[in-house]
């Protein structure tokens, strides 16, 4: 082989929906050079070492469907383009990102293909890619590669760079709604829903969450009193200014107490079950330094519980477990918790793990000092040493709150404010009233932790992120507003605008991205061509804007997506097989209408095509909408549309120069055609073809006719 390589000669994030798939992908250029003449049976051990390395693979299906498909492929012969976009994806759900679709065509260039894999991340999804083109060149050289450190830098770039689990939680929800998501920073800021519809999240808050509620439950004090003004069960305690008041406070309040920082989170700095002035006076100064301020409260006796409440209602809870070292006679506590507590496979800092590692502080030497240990200490064989009392919710609770603990509750959150909380208390028994066992709500906290209810250590998961979501999005609602998009070859702006316009008229904010610039109700916002991504993702960002009209020409669903990812109306204004994209390698009639027909498979079910009867390559796409097909005809009836308003479905077309609406064997008279100054001051041959469709897509979204007319005549 004269060139045996890889090359990965250009790549290109789709944002959005394309001629691949719904989903954004990363499209990149890939040069095999001479390795187009070495399929992979042709080389040596080639399948035996990638399967070595990445023996999940076996579950690719791959084109036949079937268990193993993907490996069969290696076996029989397949080429580097192929393995490459199955290894990234792999290489990705190894680093635990989900699986996802993928792709490698030919371009009309020998050896240069195009890979198309899921990109849940732009930076993931690249390194992945480098990762595997490294991977599978080894692997056809018989060189050394190093699996598992390529899968931990992209574990790390999951880590920094991905949504985390409370916030991934909601938006998974979401999406299984069908509500759009788009992430608005680097961070876990993200918007559901479209323009005015919109809500956003930033994990476990949304816009919902009064900032007032926020600062109040950081300020521990002032949410005991005001949850005790409202007959909350709360533990009697107060502010303490030094460690001889904390050791005062402690004495007035009775023995035993807590001691804890009281704008503090994740139970640092907080010290439980004190009795001694010894233990007080040391707690106070190391919860001083978790915090601005400590408090001393009554100790209440029990298990500790966090339940989560959305709306007004509990919708999860879970119960801690306190972390206990077993003695073997031979290792010392420090050993016991290295080497057996916090290599506990559910322990550690990440995010997405339930249990917390037992950390040698000041407050593991506390709890060893009361039972006379220390850190050094050898227990005797069976002894049992407790090393965490506190901090892990480990047990999945919520079939076993009673209904009156659960009211009191959503009663702490409202009296916060907050939309969303995370209650702590303390009780014996979850299934009883707090009252008759002596529990209490000892925190309220905004923004709570999910992964607890996501990922319990004992228990079935929650659905909080579906409970999330309908509390933001009730009743079904879907967060959408109407999304029209306007695809074709020619005639696309203009067809905008008129709709734009159409739709205004009816008293909709409505924002337009086209050819001609970015417009909210008819005024110029951006000038020049906007008919791309990112004006158009502006328009759906907006929260002013009722509904947008969106111009896509085919370089844009090639090199960018579409903003959206489905649309209630989609236009296919006309199809012209010389409207090519050779620098994308689309040059042949078909690979056209594939392009094209992107604008058709977003429209929803509960959406409508508006395709051109008079173009047959247009009417074909009309089995491709999961929504309402309406036909339109600048020469009036002709077999497509008769074939369609004989099944019941609508069309438009002219008739004895008038516009006529019809759906089955109705007909109604719009307007007279020369009723309409832009026909008559237009020179375009396809000016009429243009009204057809912008008519089609006010009357698929119910403007009334006599706004339509109205629109038709005042439109400059």
């Amino acid at each position: 082989m004269t060139k045996k390589t890889i090359e990965i000669i250009d790549i290109k994030v789709l944002k959005g929906p394309s001629m691949w798939t719904y989903s954004p992908v990363l499209e990149a250029w890939v040069d095999i050079g001479d390795l187009e003449d070495y399929p992979s049976n042709t080389i040596p051990g080639f399948t035996d070492r990638l399967v070595s390395w990445l023996p999940s693979l076996i579950e690719h299906r791959c084109s036949y469907g079937e268990h193993g498909g993907f490996v069969k492929r290696l076996e029989e012969g397949t080429w580097p383009a192929h393995i490459l976009e199955h290894v990234t994806l792999e290489l990705q759900n190894l680093a635990g990102m989900p699986g996802g679709f993928g792709k490698a065509r030919e371009t009309n260039k020998r050896g240069v293909y195009k890979v198309i894999v899921r990109a849940w991340h732009e930076e993931i999804t690249k390194t992945a890619l480098y990762h595997a083109r490294d991977l599978v060149m080894a692997a056809i050289e018989n060189q050394q590669f190093d699996v598992p450190a390529a899968i931990k830098e992209i574990e790390d770039l999951v880590d920094s760079l991905y949504l985390g689990p409370s916030t991934g939680c909601i938006v998974d929800a979401a999406r299984e709604r069908k509500i759009p998501a788009t992430r608005l920073s680097e961070g876990n800021l993200v918007q559901l829903g479209y323009g005015n519809q919109q809500r956003r999240i930033w994990t476990a808050e949304t816009e919902l969450t009064s900032a007032i509620a926020e600062g109040i439950s950081r300020d521990k004090d002032l949410t005991k009193s005001l949850l005790a003004s409202c007959g909350v069960p709360v533990p009697e305690g107060r502010m303490v200014e030094s460690p001889a008041d904390a050791w005062e406070a402690a004495q007035d309040i009775g023995l035993p107490v807590v001691v804890k920082p009281y704008d503090g989170n994740h139970a640092r700095g907080v010290f439980t079950n004190l009795s001694s002035q010894i233990e007080i006076e040391k707690s106070f100064e190391d919860a001083l330094n978790e915090g601005s301020g400590v408090m001393v409260e009554r100790f209440i006796p029990g298990n500790e519980h966090r339940l989560l409440v959305v709306g007004k209602k509990v919708v999860a809870a879970a119960k801690g477990e306190s972390a206990w070292a077993k003695g073997d006679g031979l290792r010392s506590i420090r050993q016991l918790i290295e080497e057996e507590i916090n290599t506990d496979p559910r322990r550690g800092d990440a995010e997405i793990l339930p249990l917390s590692p037992v950390v040698f502080d000041k407050k593991l030497e506390l709890e060893l000092a009361r039972q006379k240990l220390t850190l050094d200490s050898v227990p005797e064989k069976d002894q049992d040493v407790l090393v965490q009392g506190s901090g892990n919710m480990a047990f999945e609770v919520t079939h076993l709150v009673h209904p009156d603990v659960a009211a009191q509750a959503a009663l702490a959150a409202r009296v916060i404010g907050l939309d969303i909380a995370g209650i702590d208390l303390v009780a014996e028994d979850i299934s009883r009233p707090l009252e008759e066992q002596g529990g209490a709500i000892v925190e309220v906290n905004a923004g709570p932790g999910l992964i607890m209810h996501l990922k319990p250590a004992v228990g079935e998961p929650q659905p909080v992120g579906a409970a999330i979501v309908e509390h933001l999005f009730p009743n079904q609602a879907n967060g959408r507003i109407p999304v029209v998009g306007v695809a074709g070859s020619r005639g696309k702006t203009m067809v905008a605008q008129l709709v734009s316009h159409l739709l205004q008229l009816t008293g909709m904010k409505v924002g337009l991205a086209c050819s001609k610039g970015a417009f909210f109700n008819q005024r110029l916002q951006t000038s020049g061509n906007c008919a791309n991504w990112t004006s158009a993702n502006r328009l759906l960002l907006n929260r002013q804007v009722e509904a947008a009209v969106i111009e896509n020409d085919n370089h844009t669903i090639l090199n960018e997506g579409l903003a959206y990812d489905r649309c209630s109306v989609g236009i296919v204004t006309n199809l012209d097989p010389e409207d090519t994209a050779p620098e994308c390698s689309i040059t042949e009639p078909e690979q056209i209408y594939n392009v094209m027909r992107t604008q058709v498979d977003v429209v929803l079910p509960t959406g409508t095509a508006i395709l051109n009867a008079d173009d047959e390559a247009v009417v074909k796409m009309a089995e491709l909408s999961d929504g309402e097909v309406i036909l339109f005809s600048r020469y009036g009836l002709n077999d497509a549309t008769k074939n369609h308003l004989k099944n019941g479905g609508r069309a438009l077309f002219t008739e004895n120069n008038q516009i006529v609406l019809a759906q089955g064997p109705e007909r109604q008279v719009l307007i007279d055609l020369a009723n309409i100054p832009l026909l008559q001051s237009s020179s375009k041959t396809n000016t009429l073809e243009n009204v057809l469709a912008a008519v089609g897509a006010a009357w698929a979204l119910n403007s009334p006719k006599d706004i339509i007319i109205a629109g038709l005549q005042t439109f400059n």
